[in-house]
Protein backbone atom coordinates (compact mmCIF):
# COMPACT_ATOMS: atom_id res chain seq x y z
CA UNK A 1 0.00 0.00 0.00
CA UNK A 2 1.53 3.36 -0.94
CA UNK A 3 1.77 5.92 1.46
CA UNK A 4 -0.70 8.44 -0.02
CA UNK A 5 -3.35 4.97 0.10
CA UNK A 6 -2.19 4.68 3.61
CA UNK A 7 -3.00 8.30 4.82
CA UNK A 8 -6.45 7.98 2.82
CA UNK A 9 -7.82 4.91 4.79
CA UNK A 10 -6.68 6.78 8.06
CA UNK A 11 -8.17 10.36 7.53
CA UNK A 12 -11.06 10.10 4.90
CA UNK A 13 -13.18 7.93 6.20
CA UNK A 14 -13.42 9.82 10.01
CA UNK A 15 -13.46 13.23 8.36
CA UNK A 16 -16.54 12.03 6.07
CA UNK A 17 -18.52 10.40 9.22
CA UNK A 18 -18.93 13.60 10.15
CA UNK A 19 -19.54 15.34 6.79
CA UNK A 20 -22.38 12.09 6.56
CA UNK A 21 -24.30 13.68 10.01
CA UNK A 22 -23.91 17.47 8.89
CA UNK A 23 -25.33 16.64 5.62
CA UNK A 24 -28.14 14.93 6.91
CA UNK A 25 -28.76 17.14 10.05
CA UNK A 26 -29.09 20.07 7.19
CA UNK A 27 -31.58 18.64 4.94
CA UNK A 28 -34.07 16.52 7.72
CA UNK A 29 -36.12 19.48 7.89
CA UNK A 30 -37.47 19.23 4.58
CA UNK A 31 -38.74 15.59 5.50
CA UNK A 32 -39.80 16.57 9.16
CA UNK A 33 -41.88 20.01 8.07
CA UNK A 34 -45.37 18.80 7.82
CA UNK A 35 -45.27 16.97 11.72
CA UNK A 36 -43.21 20.21 12.74
CA UNK A 37 -45.64 22.58 11.33
CA UNK A 38 -48.82 20.88 12.61
CA UNK A 39 -47.43 19.82 16.24
CA UNK A 40 -45.79 23.17 16.65
CA UNK A 41 -48.47 25.22 14.89
CA UNK A 42 -45.68 27.01 13.00
CA UNK A 43 -46.19 29.37 9.51
CA UNK A 44 -43.95 28.75 6.47
CA UNK A 45 -42.11 31.79 7.77
CA UNK A 46 -41.66 30.51 11.49
CA UNK A 47 -40.39 27.12 9.61
CA UNK A 48 -38.27 28.64 7.99
CA UNK A 49 -36.65 30.75 10.43
CA UNK A 50 -36.36 27.29 12.90
CA UNK A 51 -34.53 25.88 10.29
CA UNK A 52 -32.37 28.33 9.07
CA UNK A 53 -31.06 29.20 12.64
CA UNK A 54 -28.62 25.93 11.47
CA UNK A 55 -27.33 28.30 8.72
CA UNK A 56 -27.09 31.23 11.32
CA UNK A 57 -25.07 29.53 14.12
CA UNK A 58 -23.16 27.34 11.23
CA UNK A 59 -22.17 30.77 9.19
CA UNK A 60 -21.39 32.63 12.41
CA UNK A 61 -18.69 30.54 13.54
CA UNK A 62 -17.10 30.30 10.28
CA UNK A 63 -14.62 33.27 10.86
CA UNK A 64 -13.27 32.11 14.28
CA UNK A 65 -13.63 28.47 13.18
CA UNK A 66 -10.70 29.62 10.29
CA UNK A 67 -9.02 30.45 12.89
CA UNK A 68 -8.90 28.03 15.25
CA UNK A 69 -8.47 25.39 12.17
CA UNK A 70 -5.39 27.02 11.52
CA UNK A 71 -4.09 27.41 15.32
CA UNK A 72 -5.28 23.96 16.77
CA UNK A 73 -5.61 21.74 13.82
CA UNK A 74 -8.36 20.58 12.26
CA UNK A 75 -8.63 16.93 14.95
CA UNK A 76 -9.02 18.87 17.88
CA UNK A 77 -11.43 21.68 16.70
CA UNK A 78 -14.04 18.98 15.05
CA UNK A 79 -14.13 16.59 17.84
CA UNK A 80 -14.89 19.37 20.40
CA UNK A 81 -18.17 20.89 17.96
CA UNK A 82 -19.54 17.77 17.11
CA UNK A 83 -20.00 17.07 21.11
CA UNK A 84 -21.90 20.44 21.27
CA UNK A 85 -23.62 19.34 17.98
CA UNK A 86 -24.86 16.62 20.00
CA UNK A 87 -26.40 18.25 22.34
CA UNK A 88 -27.80 20.47 20.03
CA UNK A 89 -29.51 17.22 18.56
CA UNK A 90 -30.68 15.84 22.09
CA UNK A 91 -32.02 19.82 22.69
CA UNK A 92 -34.24 19.80 19.59
CA UNK A 93 -35.09 16.11 20.72
CA UNK A 94 -36.62 17.35 23.44
CA UNK A 95 -38.22 20.68 22.59
CA UNK A 96 -41.77 21.37 23.80
CA UNK A 97 -42.20 25.06 22.08
CA UNK A 98 -40.16 26.56 18.76
CA UNK A 99 -38.08 28.99 21.28
CA UNK A 100 -36.39 25.75 22.35
CA UNK A 101 -36.46 24.08 18.94
CA UNK A 102 -34.19 27.20 17.39
CA UNK A 103 -31.67 26.85 19.85
CA UNK A 104 -31.01 23.24 19.68
CA UNK A 105 -31.07 23.58 15.43
CA UNK A 106 -28.74 26.92 16.55
CA UNK A 107 -26.35 24.03 18.53
CA UNK A 108 -26.73 22.15 15.73
CA UNK A 109 -25.22 24.28 13.10
CA UNK A 110 -22.21 25.35 15.55
CA UNK A 111 -21.81 21.93 16.12
CA UNK A 112 -21.14 20.77 12.21
CA UNK A 113 -19.80 23.69 11.77
CA UNK A 114 -16.59 22.45 11.33
CA UNK A 115 -17.05 19.34 9.38
CA UNK A 116 -16.13 20.28 5.86
CA UNK A 117 -13.84 22.86 6.49
CA UNK A 118 -11.94 20.66 8.69
CA UNK A 119 -11.56 17.97 6.07
CA UNK A 120 -10.15 20.52 3.99
CA UNK A 121 -7.84 21.70 6.48
CA UNK A 122 -6.53 18.16 6.90
CA UNK A 123 -6.11 17.55 3.32
CA UNK A 124 -4.23 20.42 2.76
CA UNK A 125 -1.52 19.55 5.15
CA UNK A 126 -1.22 15.81 4.19
CA UNK A 127 -1.99 15.66 0.84
CA UNK A 128 -0.43 17.66 -2.74
CA UNK A 129 -2.44 20.44 -4.60
CA UNK A 130 -3.24 18.43 -7.27
CA UNK A 131 -5.45 15.79 -5.30
CA UNK A 132 -7.47 18.46 -3.59
CA UNK A 133 -10.54 18.40 -6.28
CA UNK A 134 -10.75 14.38 -5.90
CA UNK A 135 -10.44 14.75 -1.94
CA UNK A 136 -13.18 17.45 -2.01
CA UNK A 137 -15.29 15.19 -4.55
CA UNK A 138 -14.90 12.40 -1.72
CA UNK A 139 -15.80 14.27 1.12
CA UNK A 140 -18.92 15.63 -0.62
CA UNK A 141 -19.69 11.69 -1.61
CA UNK A 142 -19.96 10.92 2.17
CA UNK A 143 -22.45 14.61 2.23
CA UNK A 144 -24.74 12.95 -0.27
CA UNK A 145 -24.86 9.99 1.18
CA UNK A 146 -25.95 11.88 4.52
CA UNK A 147 -28.54 14.01 1.98
CA UNK A 148 -29.84 10.30 0.70
CA UNK A 149 -30.52 9.48 4.70
CA UNK A 150 -32.46 12.46 5.41
CA UNK A 151 -34.80 11.79 2.47
CA UNK A 152 -36.73 8.70 2.68
CA UNK A 153 -34.88 7.15 5.30
CA UNK A 154 -35.98 9.47 7.63
CA UNK A 155 -39.68 9.29 6.35
CA UNK A 156 -39.43 5.35 6.79
CA UNK A 157 -38.41 5.66 10.36
CA UNK A 158 -41.15 8.37 11.73
CA UNK A 159 -43.39 5.98 12.37
CA UNK A 160 -40.79 3.92 14.21
CA UNK A 161 -39.06 6.33 16.18
CA UNK A 162 -41.11 9.74 15.55
CA UNK A 163 -38.92 12.66 15.14
CA UNK A 164 -37.47 13.19 18.44
CA UNK A 165 -36.29 9.71 18.18
CA UNK A 166 -34.16 10.54 15.17
CA UNK A 167 -32.68 13.19 16.91
CA UNK A 168 -31.83 11.05 20.16
CA UNK A 169 -30.22 9.04 17.45
CA UNK A 170 -27.86 11.02 15.45
CA UNK A 171 -27.00 12.85 18.83
CA UNK A 172 -25.35 9.49 20.19
CA UNK A 173 -23.79 8.96 16.53
CA UNK A 174 -21.86 12.44 16.88
CA UNK A 175 -20.73 11.31 19.86
CA UNK A 176 -19.30 8.18 17.98
CA UNK A 177 -17.98 10.12 15.48
CA UNK A 178 -15.90 12.74 17.63
CA UNK A 179 -14.30 9.52 19.34
CA UNK A 180 -13.51 7.97 16.08
CA UNK A 181 -11.85 11.33 15.07
CA UNK A 182 -9.87 11.44 17.40
CA UNK A 183 -8.16 8.14 16.42
CA UNK A 184 -6.68 9.60 13.24
CA UNK A 185 -2.96 11.10 12.77
CA UNK A 186 -2.59 14.85 13.52
CA UNK A 187 -0.26 17.13 12.02
CA UNK A 188 0.76 20.48 14.20
CA UNK A 189 -1.54 23.49 12.64
CA UNK A 190 0.54 25.87 10.43
CA UNK A 191 -0.28 29.07 12.39
CA UNK A 192 0.60 28.36 15.54
CA UNK A 193 3.30 30.76 15.23
CA UNK A 194 1.16 33.66 14.36
CA UNK A 195 0.10 36.21 16.79
CA UNK A 196 -3.88 36.59 16.78
CA UNK A 197 -3.64 40.20 15.49
CA UNK A 198 -1.55 38.74 12.40
CA UNK A 199 -4.30 36.13 11.99
CA UNK A 200 -6.82 38.74 11.94
CA UNK A 201 -4.91 40.74 9.66
CA UNK A 202 -4.43 37.86 7.32
CA UNK A 203 -7.92 37.28 7.40
CA UNK A 204 -8.67 40.97 6.48
CA UNK A 205 -6.23 40.58 3.45
CA UNK A 206 -8.31 37.35 2.31
CA UNK A 207 -11.31 38.97 2.46
CA UNK A 208 -10.20 41.74 0.22
CA UNK A 209 -8.37 39.74 -2.12
CA UNK A 210 -10.30 40.09 -5.87
CA UNK A 211 -9.91 36.26 -6.21
CA UNK A 212 -12.17 35.93 -3.59
CA UNK A 213 -14.61 37.71 -4.76
CA UNK A 214 -15.12 36.38 -7.87
CA UNK A 215 -16.89 33.35 -6.13
CA UNK A 216 -18.68 35.17 -2.96
CA UNK A 217 -21.52 36.19 -4.99
CA UNK A 218 -22.40 33.44 -6.65
CA UNK A 219 -21.29 30.98 -3.66
CA UNK A 220 -23.98 33.33 -1.63
CA UNK A 221 -26.75 33.28 -3.56
CA UNK A 222 -26.76 30.41 -6.15
CA UNK A 223 -25.03 27.74 -3.84
CA UNK A 224 -26.72 29.45 -1.01
CA UNK A 225 -30.18 29.48 -2.44
CA UNK A 226 -29.84 25.91 -3.45
CA UNK A 227 -28.78 24.79 0.10
CA UNK A 228 -32.21 26.77 1.44
CA UNK A 229 -34.04 24.91 -1.38
CA UNK A 230 -32.80 21.57 -0.22
CA UNK A 231 -32.75 22.00 3.43
CA UNK A 232 -36.36 22.77 3.54
CA UNK A 233 -38.60 24.10 1.19
CA UNK A 234 -38.17 21.46 -1.93
CA UNK A 235 -40.47 19.27 -0.12
CA UNK A 236 -43.37 22.34 0.34
CA UNK A 237 -42.69 23.27 -3.29
CA UNK A 238 -43.74 19.84 -4.45
CA UNK A 239 -46.56 19.15 -2.36
CA UNK A 240 -47.76 22.88 -2.75
CA UNK A 241 -47.00 23.51 -6.92
CA UNK A 242 -46.94 20.10 -7.94
CA UNK A 243 -49.56 18.32 -5.96
CA UNK A 244 -47.26 15.45 -4.58
CA UNK A 245 -48.01 14.20 -1.57
CA UNK A 246 -45.42 13.75 1.28
CA UNK A 247 -44.00 10.68 0.21
CA UNK A 248 -43.51 10.96 -3.39
CA UNK A 249 -42.11 14.46 -2.31
CA UNK A 250 -39.40 12.57 -0.20
CA UNK A 251 -39.15 10.43 -3.33
CA UNK A 252 -38.16 13.15 -5.13
CA UNK A 253 -35.58 14.66 -2.23
CA UNK A 254 -33.95 10.88 -1.99
CA UNK A 255 -33.16 11.14 -6.15
CA UNK A 256 -31.84 14.70 -5.90
CA UNK A 257 -29.36 13.42 -3.17
CA UNK A 258 -28.97 10.37 -5.78
CA UNK A 259 -28.17 12.67 -8.14
CA UNK A 260 -25.69 14.61 -6.21
CA UNK A 261 -23.49 11.78 -4.69
CA UNK A 262 -23.25 10.28 -8.27
CA UNK A 263 -21.71 13.81 -9.36
CA UNK A 264 -19.16 13.83 -6.08
CA UNK A 265 -18.15 10.34 -7.63
CA UNK A 266 -17.93 11.98 -10.75
CA UNK A 267 -15.74 14.70 -9.47
CA UNK A 268 -13.64 12.55 -7.50
CA UNK A 269 -13.02 10.10 -10.11
CA UNK A 270 -12.59 11.92 -13.65
CA UNK A 271 -11.57 15.22 -12.21
CA UNK A 272 -8.08 14.50 -12.85
CA UNK A 273 -8.47 12.44 -16.17
CA UNK A 274 -10.35 15.49 -17.26
CA UNK A 275 -7.86 17.59 -16.51
CA UNK A 276 -4.82 16.03 -17.78
CA UNK A 277 -7.21 16.36 -21.50
CA UNK A 278 -7.55 19.97 -20.93
CA UNK A 279 -10.63 20.56 -19.11
CA UNK A 280 -9.84 21.98 -15.63
CA UNK A 281 -12.12 22.33 -12.33
CA UNK A 282 -12.90 25.58 -13.49
CA UNK A 283 -14.64 24.54 -16.50
CA UNK A 284 -16.45 22.03 -14.34
CA UNK A 285 -17.74 24.86 -11.85
CA UNK A 286 -18.75 27.12 -14.40
CA UNK A 287 -20.79 24.46 -17.01
CA UNK A 288 -22.28 23.47 -13.26
CA UNK A 289 -23.62 26.53 -12.09
CA UNK A 290 -24.55 27.71 -15.54
CA UNK A 291 -26.53 23.87 -15.80
CA UNK A 292 -28.21 24.96 -12.25
CA UNK A 293 -30.06 27.99 -13.48
CA UNK A 294 -31.29 26.40 -16.87
CA UNK A 295 -32.97 23.68 -14.53
CA UNK A 296 -34.41 25.60 -11.96
CA UNK A 297 -36.03 28.37 -14.98
CA UNK A 298 -37.43 24.70 -16.23
CA UNK A 299 -38.79 24.04 -12.55
CA UNK A 300 -39.90 27.26 -12.21
CA UNK A 301 -42.12 27.19 -15.97
CA UNK A 302 -43.04 23.41 -14.65
CA UNK A 303 -41.35 22.03 -17.99
CA UNK A 304 -40.67 18.96 -17.36
CA UNK A 305 -41.61 16.34 -14.64
CA UNK A 306 -40.22 17.45 -11.37
CA UNK A 307 -38.96 13.28 -11.18
CA UNK A 308 -36.36 14.44 -14.09
CA UNK A 309 -35.48 18.27 -13.06
CA UNK A 310 -34.94 17.59 -8.89
CA UNK A 311 -32.34 15.46 -9.83
CA UNK A 312 -30.67 17.60 -12.69
CA UNK A 313 -30.62 20.47 -10.58
CA UNK A 314 -28.74 18.11 -7.57
CA UNK A 315 -26.69 17.10 -10.23
CA UNK A 316 -25.62 20.51 -11.19
CA UNK A 317 -25.04 21.79 -7.68
CA UNK A 318 -22.45 18.86 -6.70
CA UNK A 319 -19.81 20.52 -9.41
CA UNK A 320 -20.62 24.05 -6.71
CA UNK A 321 -18.25 22.75 -4.32
CA UNK A 322 -14.96 22.83 -6.60
CA UNK A 323 -14.78 26.51 -6.09
CA UNK A 324 -12.83 25.56 -2.55
CA UNK A 325 -10.28 23.81 -3.95
CA UNK A 326 -10.24 26.57 -6.28
CA UNK A 327 -9.88 29.33 -4.62
CA UNK A 328 -7.78 27.80 -1.85
CA UNK A 329 -5.30 26.88 -4.74
CA UNK A 330 -4.41 30.89 -4.78
CA UNK A 331 -3.53 31.01 -0.98
CA UNK A 332 -0.71 29.62 0.71
CA UNK A 333 -1.50 26.21 3.02
CA UNK A 334 -1.30 28.01 6.35
CA UNK A 335 -4.29 30.03 5.06
CA UNK A 336 -6.25 27.16 4.18
CA UNK A 337 -8.33 27.27 7.17
CA UNK A 338 -9.18 30.76 7.01
CA UNK A 339 -9.77 30.68 3.18
CA UNK A 340 -12.18 28.30 3.04
CA UNK A 341 -14.27 29.12 5.94
CA UNK A 342 -14.28 32.86 4.94
CA UNK A 343 -16.17 31.56 1.48
CA UNK A 344 -18.17 28.98 3.56
CA UNK A 345 -19.23 32.41 6.17
CA UNK A 346 -20.52 34.24 2.39
CA UNK A 347 -22.08 30.72 1.41
CA UNK A 348 -24.05 30.11 5.15
CA UNK A 349 -25.04 33.79 5.16
CA UNK A 350 -26.82 33.40 2.28
CA UNK A 351 -28.56 29.73 3.05
CA UNK A 352 -29.38 31.52 6.57
CA UNK A 353 -30.89 34.85 5.02
CA UNK A 354 -32.78 32.59 1.55
CA UNK A 355 -33.97 29.95 4.10
CA UNK A 356 -36.22 32.39 5.83
CA UNK A 357 -36.82 34.77 3.33
CA UNK A 358 -38.40 32.41 0.96
CA UNK A 359 -40.43 31.62 3.52
CA UNK A 360 -41.43 35.07 4.51
CA UNK A 361 -41.64 35.89 0.79
CA UNK A 362 -43.98 33.16 0.38
CA UNK A 363 -46.02 34.43 3.39
CA UNK A 364 -46.13 37.81 1.95
CA UNK A 365 -47.42 36.73 -1.36
CA UNK A 366 -50.15 34.63 -0.12
CA UNK A 367 -51.32 37.62 2.14
CA UNK A 368 -51.95 40.03 -1.10
CA UNK A 369 -55.27 37.75 -1.29
CA UNK A 370 -55.00 37.52 -5.53
CA UNK A 371 -52.15 34.92 -5.35
CA UNK A 372 -52.50 30.96 -4.44
CA UNK A 373 -49.68 29.75 -2.30
CA UNK A 374 -48.30 27.51 -5.30
CA UNK A 375 -48.26 31.16 -7.07
CA UNK A 376 -46.10 32.56 -4.17
CA UNK A 377 -43.95 30.13 -4.28
CA UNK A 378 -43.04 30.82 -8.30
CA UNK A 379 -42.94 34.29 -7.95
CA UNK A 380 -40.45 33.88 -4.75
CA UNK A 381 -38.13 31.31 -6.83
CA UNK A 382 -38.25 33.86 -9.55
CA UNK A 383 -36.82 36.97 -7.99
CA UNK A 384 -33.87 34.36 -6.48
CA UNK A 385 -32.92 33.00 -9.55
CA UNK A 386 -32.50 36.95 -11.28
CA UNK A 387 -29.91 37.63 -8.50
CA UNK A 388 -28.81 34.07 -9.28
CA UNK A 389 -28.52 35.50 -12.80
CA UNK A 390 -26.24 37.76 -11.85
CA UNK A 391 -24.30 36.20 -9.15
CA UNK A 392 -23.10 34.01 -12.32
CA UNK A 393 -22.56 36.70 -14.81
CA UNK A 394 -20.28 38.10 -12.18
CA UNK A 395 -18.20 35.14 -12.20
CA UNK A 396 -17.94 35.06 -15.49
CA UNK A 397 -16.16 38.64 -16.09
CA UNK A 398 -13.01 37.92 -14.46
CA UNK A 399 -12.95 35.38 -17.04
CA UNK A 400 -13.86 37.10 -20.26
CA UNK A 401 -10.84 39.72 -19.13
CA UNK A 402 -8.48 37.17 -19.00
CA UNK A 403 -8.80 35.91 -22.16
Amino acid sequence: MSEYQRLWFRLVPAYAAGYFLSYGLRSVNAVIAPELMQEMHITAAGLGLLTSAYFLAFGLFQLPLGLLLDRFGPRRVEAALLLVGAAGSALFALGENLQTLAVGRALIGLGVSACLMASFKAFSQWFPIERMPALTATIMVAGGLGALSASVPVELALPLLGWRGVFFLVAALMVAAAGYLMTVPDKSAGAQGESFAQQIRTLGGIYGNRHFWRFAPQGCVTVGGFMAIQGLWAVPWLIEVNGATRSEAAHVLFLMALAMLLGFLFVATCSGILARKGISPMVLLTVGMGLALVVELAILLNLVHPHWLWPMLGLSFSLGNIAYSQLTAAFPVALSGRVNTALNLVVFVGAFGLQWGIGAAVDAFASLGAMPRAEAFRATLAVLLVAQVLSFVWFLVPVKRAA
